[in-house]
Order: structure tokens, then C-alpha cells, then sequence
């Protein structure tokens, strides 16, 4: 496994605090890693530390509810600083109260978990702001390949738009293992966990709603119209549900969601938002013969490559005319849009009519899978090699 530096120098200024850090993400982008790298770098000056993962049933026998954690760490900590390191930290009963104890007592404390209720109200008013919390998402293309430099092989960018970024499938060489490794991943963190946490009877339903929330990347939807449509296949569907579904798959970090901007209005929109998927791999997974959702798919790929980036997104509207992307980051803005192709004269004057009214001192980027280079006066054109294979712009 690689070091994930990235992420590793934005937590490192916390190890000696008091705040308790946060690490979250979709479950199997690499949490625990990284938990382990932590850990790694401390025991070079202390071996003060606890480690506890709760997917691991001999740990959860060991402590499983709030007073059982407190005791635990009372019982098997040494003399001065302690460094607790609790994996998954959901599966722990009222694990908010006695993290709120615990970092009174001479504790810097990790924790991990793969729910955004993670940072709920509730427990954060436990936690009384005292944490800091870090998102971590599937590998981006520089990270993948970084890790298969170290095994000798290569990735295309293609291979990457179809089957994303999850670490562990990269452990496979050959392409039918890693669609079994994904298939065994969406079953399990998609449906079946979600289906057991939520309590869901009607699986049948569920599924189906969801497959079609995945393969909707990329794309501008709300809650109603995606009701409308699954009332032609599922009976007795309720927009109500439609909403529950929607509110599971961002808690889990399946998906995200980021609103629409109107420059006109000078606010977001309401109700309508675009979806992406926290990996690309759900959509193709869905896919028959091979058809695979390449467009939608590469503008995804670019949304997780810009937040990892450290950008935050909207989407821009202005009168129906849209750009996928208004970006802010270090008080500069951007407006960023993705094509698979413009070679096509129809899909050329699509992309660049929504530039036209943009102030012209804002940087205006076009990315595509062409190699020719569209760029003119005022629009700077970018290939997604390029785009990929760079830290930023």
C-alpha cells in the first residue's frame, strides 16, 4: 500500500492535540490504512498506544458499549499521553460519550467510521466542537498509479473511468477478479449494509431505487423527478421514500450530491442538484454488454478529482445554460466544464455557448478526452490525460 501523504500532512498537525480526530468515507477506500500509517509515525516515540477495530468481532466482544470503552482504555493504557485508535467507532454503543470523557484524560484519539451521522448534531453537541474531521475518498488516478509502480503494472484511463478508484481491487491483475472483488463491494456496503442498518423490508424496492440513483451520475436530478420515473416500475413508491434512500446513500458516502448556482440570482438553487457517485465503478457495474457510461463517467471522475484537489463545487446555471462546474478554491474562481468529446460540431457549440457570458478575468477551462487542443482566447482547453496525470491546474 502507498503512503497517502495527502491525507497524512492535513491530520499530522493534530497528533498532539486534544481534539479528537475524525476520519470518514465510504467503507474500503482506505480508512484503516491510513489509521495504521498514523500509528506507524507515533510508535517511532511512544509505544502508549490502543488500537481497536470494531469490524473485527474479537474486538467488539472486547468493548461494545460507551462505559465498556472507558474501562478498556483505563485498563490497558500507560502512564503520560495515550494515543487511541478506534476503527469504525459506529458499531460502539453511545461510543460519543465516552470519546467525550476520554479526551480529558491525557488522550489524542483517532477514530474512524464509514457514516456521515458520524457528524450528526447530536454528537457533535456531545463532542462539544472538539474534533476535527478528514474525508477520505477511493484512490484518484495519481494515487493508483503510484501503487502499481510498485507492482509493475500500468492503468489505462480508461480502465480507470469504467472501474474507479477502490484500492483493493488493484490487489487483482486479471479484470474479471476486480469485477468480482466490486460486485462483492456494492452488494455488501451498498445494499446489505444499508439494508441492515435502516431496517429495510421491502429489498426488492430498495434496490431498485438505488441502482437507478447510481447510474444517474452526473446528471441533474431532484427527488420528485426520479419519483416520477420509478412510479412507471415500482408500485406504490412514495417521493418520502425516494428522499430516505437518497439521505442513506450520502450518509454512507455512496453518493454526493452539489447544488446549482445562479450568477444571476446570486445563490444556489433549490430542490435540483447533481449526483455523483463516490466511485464509478457503481455505474459500470450496472451496465449490459459493455456499454459502459463513459460520458457521464468522466465528468464524475473529474468531480472526484477536483474535491480531493480541495475545490468546492457547484454547479453553474444560468437561464437553462449550464457549466458543470463553478469552482472556488484559495479565493479564486473557476468555470470548469467536461465533454467526452467536442469533436463533434453540435457538442463543440454545447460546451462553449454557456462560457460566453462569464467574465472574461475568471478562468474558463474546458476538459475533454481529445487530444487536439480546442483552447481559444479566452477558454484554456485541457485534456483529461493531462488533467489527470497533474496536481492541479
Amino acid at each position: 500500500m502507498i503512503v497517502r501523504e495527502h491525507y497524512l500532512k492535513k491530520i499530522r498537525p493534530f497528533y498532539e492535540s486534544d481534539l479528537v480526530k475524525v476520519i470518514t468515507g465510504i467503507r474500503r477506500c482506505g480508512k484503516s490504512v491510513i489509521l495504521e500509517q498514523i500509528m506507524e509515525e507515533i510508535r517511532t516515540k511512544t509505544d502508549n498506544i490502543i488500537y481497536l477495530n470494531f469490524e473485527k468481532t474479537s474486538d467488539y466482544l472486547k468493548v461494545n458499549d460507551a462505559l465498556g470503552l472507558i474501562k478498556y482504555v483505563k485498563d490497558n493504557r500507560k502512564e503520560g499521553k495515550c494515543y487511541l485508535f478506534l476503527d469504525e467507532i459506529q458499531e460502539v454503543t453511545n461510543w460519543e460519550k465516552a470519546i467525550r470523557d476520554l479526551r480529558l484524560d491525557n488522550n489524542s484519539i483517532f477514530i474512524t467510521g464509514s457514516n456521515s451521522k458520524l457528524l450528526s448534531s447530536e454528537i457533535l453537541t456531545n463532542l462539544s466542537g472538539r474534533f476535527v474531521d478528514f474525508r477520505i475518498r477511493p484512490f484518484v488516478y495519481l494515487e493508483i498509479k503510484e501503487y502499481l509502480n510498485k507492482t509493475d503494472r500500468d492503468i489505462s484511463i480508461s480502465d480507470y473511468l469504467i472501474w474507479g478508484g477502490f484500492p483493493g481491487r488493484l490487489v487483482f491483475s486479471s479484470l474479471d477478479t476486480q469485477k468480482e472483488y466490486l460486485e462483492d463491494l456494492m452488494n455488501t456496503i451498498v445494499y446489505n449494509d444499508l439494508i441492515k442498518r435502516y431496517k429495510i423490508r421491502k429489498e426488492v424496492i430498495f434496490k431498485k431505487i438505488v441502482n437507478f440513483i447510481l447510474k444517474s451520475n452526473s446528471r441533474i436530478v431532484s427527488a420528485r423527478n426520479i419519483h416520477t420515473y420509478l412510479k412507471r416500475e415500482v408500485d406504490n413508491i412514495s417521493l418520502n421514500t425516494v428522499l430516505k434512500y437518497i439521505e442513506y446513500l450520502k450518509e454512507a458516502y455512496i453518493i454526493d450530491v452539489i447544488p446549482q448556482y445562479s450568477l444571476k440570482a446570486k445563490r444556489e438553487l433549490s430542490y435540483y442538484y447533481k449526483i455523483y457517485d463516490s466511485d464509478v465503478s457503481f455505474n459500470s457495474l450496472s451496465v449490459i454488454n459493455n456499454r459502459f457510461d463513459l460520458e457521464h463517467n468522466l465528468e464524475n471522475i473529474v468531480y472526484n478529482e477536483l474535491i480531493y484537489r480541495g475545490y468546492k463545487l457547484m454547479v453553474y446555471n444560468d437561464s437553462g445554460k449550464e457549466i458543470d462546474f463553478y469552482a472556488l478554491k484559495d479565493g479564486k474562481e473557476y468555470y470548469i466544464q467536461v465533454s467526452y468529446s467536442v469533436v463533434n460540431e453540435k457538442t463543440y457549440n454545447r460546451e462553449f455557448e454557456p462560457f460566453k457570458k462569464i467574465d472574461n478575468n475568471v478562468r474558463k477551462i474546458l476538459i475533454t478526452n481529445d487530444d487536439i487542443n480546442y483552447s481559444t482566447s479566452v477558454i484554456e482547453h485541457i485534456s483529461l490525460k493531462d488533467f489527470l496525470n497533474s496536481k492541479d491546474f
